[in-house]
């Protein structure tokens, strides 16, 4: 998975140029130095059927379900090790709480297999009672746990091709049934697309609608810009949510999404500021 390795370089770009982002992308850089050229190690993968696919699409159901997730425990654990010891060598807070999470992983204490089913399908509660056995703070557990889960979904949502999930409308993710985390306008034509927050992939979308609520009122659809880049706001009046947007016809159409949104955490605070909620 070559993104890996563009992620890091644009990150490392992106701390040189906005010394603000000095103390948030450091860990990230870290991170995905370790993922790259790892990305097949996770320990995690998806045993998704081939037949029923278009029948699945054309009826609004994402194709992996909890059942097609599966782990190879002691690579996952390794994975999962090397991680939050990353996260020790550069966190400031939050160690103990590392620490005893990283117990709980390398003892087996934990059903890895169940967590990131609960993390997929977003099913936070079981995380959160998890969480608190552990004494861990629940968006920590969440944090560590997504790191390897979303590297895995990535690998196998590469491999899905847009003609396997073409007719697809909805505004939650054809692979994974995620919400969208970002979205990109390409072309000439300025053709809509949402970004996966879970596995990344794209698909087309209707320009003015709102993903979350499926507003389509252009009355209460807009957006905003701040600062110079690529990326803007779209903002939906009637759910309160936004959705961080990026026109390749500015700029930056060859960065991963992922990166883009970490390279853009100014317009989170700003959309927060102004009332909006990141589409969930």
């Amino acid at each position: 998975m070559p993104t890996t390795a563009v992620k890091l370089e644009f990150l490392r770009r992106t701390a040189g140029l906005q010394p603000e982002y000095g103390e948030i992308l450091p860990l990230f850089q870290a991170l995905y130095n370790l993922i790259d050229g790892q990305e097949g190690r996770t320990g995690i993968r998806f045993n998704q059927p081939v037949d029923h696919v278009q029948e699945k699409i054309r009826n609004g159901f994402p194709l992996l379900a909890p059942e097609h997730l599966e782990i190879d425990a002691p690579q996952t654990i390794a994975f999962l090790a090397a991680v939050i010891d990353t996260m020790l060598q550069l966190s400031r807070e939050g160690l103990e709480e590392l620490q005893r999470l990283r117990q709980a992983i390398v003892s087996g204490e934990l059903d890895l297999q169940a967590l990131f089913v609960r993390c997929l399908f977003r099913e936070r509660a079981v995380v959160e009672e998890v969480a608190a056995r552990l004494a861990i703070p629940s968006p920590l557990m969440e944090f560590v746990l997504e790191i390897p889960l979303k590297t895995a979904l990535e690998l196998y949502a590469e491999a899905v091709l847009p003609e396997q999930v073409e007719g697809w409308s909805e505004g939650y993710c054809p692979i994974c049934g995620s919400r969208a985390g970002m979205g990109e306008i390409c072309g000439e034509d300025g053709r809509r697309f949402l970004s996966c927050s879970s596995c990344f992939f794209k698909w087309p979308y209707k320009r003015l609608k709102c993903p979350y609520c499926g507003n389509d009122d252009p009355e209460t659809l807009s957006y905003f810009m701040a600062g110079e880049g690529p990326t803007r706001v779209d903002i939906c009046r009637a759910c309160s949510r936004y959705l961080k947007t990026r026109d390749t016809r500015l700029g930056h159409a060859d960065v991963p999404l992922e990166a883009e949104d970490l390279a853009t955490i100014h317009l989170d605070l700003v959309a927060g500021k102004e009332g909006f909620e990141r589409g969930k």
